[in-house]
């Protein structure tokens, strides 16, 4: 099993497919892209299912989600899908996208065993899209969540980041739209981890002031706290349910103390953490050679080291080197 000394268990693996995205949300990385990690630095196939098949057989992983940046850029991810469905015993198999190009391979990855999706929608206004992702690619993003309730990879979870000044007041529409859809909403506050290192906590919305903007039209009562269990989000049942909404409190509301989730970039580095400075290779080890005894111990040993908490209110807190896109969801 993967335990730290806090005694936490690790059987949540969310595992980057790549650092490239088609989209560039202001809140991860610039208008004009990043440099991407070059081709040979990234895992392989067979790497990625090896590391995996590992987590899962010997390590205790429960639940696999991929991640990106864009993890529909990863060229045979229906192929990965199918080889993870494959590990016994089964893991969960989920994924986090921002939906653009999901309106052709949703049918797809759910026939390979994909069982959910998670995606990013911050707006329903072609316009103030186009302002947040640099992109004319709402309609995309749309078409992707039709297609994905199609093809059953329900529940459909929707993550929304709001943004002082630019989409704070599309909280109640958003809202709506997913109770009229059947979509999950959660809404996440902004984290520390965008590659310009321009973030604020003056300028997140804070899980305080979304519940504020929804109560303006909506009865909100929480759900039970045991329900909740390690996930991150704090459902809240809508005008007496059943229907409910999720936020994330990543700043302000920490959820360290219950946290079972451990990363696995697309370079083959084992990140403890979101907000990890530190990391462990994995890829290296395997290339030259290492024995499935030798990458679990390695594995095992990352964990052990994971911190109490992120340290975000800490006055020594540093932000990680890796934006988001490129450590994974």
């Amino acid at each position: 099993m993967l335990v730290d000394t806090f005694g936490r268990t690790a059987t949540d693996l969310r595992v980057s497919l790549t650092d490239r995205c088609n989209l560039r949300c202001s809140y991860c990385m610039p208008p004009e892209g990043l440099d991407w990690l070059p081709k040979p630095e990234l895992l392989t196939d067979d790497e990625v299912i090896r590391l995996v098949g590992l987590g899962v057989r010997e390590l205790g992983i429960t639940e696999v989600r991929y991640t990106g940046g864009e993890p529909l850029l990863r060229r045979g991810l229906p192929a990965i899908v199918a080889r993870t469905a494959e590990l016994e015993p089964r893991p969960e198999i989920s994924l986090t996208t921002n939906g653009i190009g999901l309106d052709r391979l949703a049918a797809p990855l759910a026939e390979a065993g994909l069982d959910r999706v998670n995606v990013s929608l911050d707006t329903l206004d072609r316009e103030t899209f186009k302002r947040l992702a640099h992109r004319d690619r709402l309609d995309d993003v749309l078409k992707g969540l039709a297609a994905a309730k199609d093809a059953g990879l329900g529940p459909i979870k929707i993550n929304a980041v709001l943004m002082r000044g630019i989409n704070d007041h599309e909280a109640v529409p958003l809202l709506r739209y997913c109770l009229e859809h059947g979509y999950r909403l959660r809404f996440i506050e902004q984290m520390p981890l965008d590659a310009q290192h321009g973030w604020t906590r003056e300028n997140m919305i804070s899980a305080d002031e979304i519940l504020a903007l929804l109560g303006e039209e909506f009865d909100l009562a929480p759900d039970e706290p045991e329900a909740r269990g390690s996930a991150p989000a704090e459902n809240f049942f809508v005008n007496g349910g059943p229907e409910t909404v999720g936020v994330i409190g990543s700043v302000t509301r920490p959820f360290c103390g219950a946290c079972d989730r451990v990363r696995l970039t697309a370079d083959g580095q084992i990140r403890n953490c979101l907000f990890a400075t530190e990391e462990s290779n994995l890829r290296d080890g395997m290339r030259a050679g290492a024995s499935d005894t030798e990458l679990t111990d390695r594995w095992r040993k990352a964990v052990w080291t994971k911190r109490a908490g992120h340290g975000i209110d800490d006055p020594s807190f540093l932000q990680p080197a890796r934006p988001m896109s490129a450590i994974g969801g």
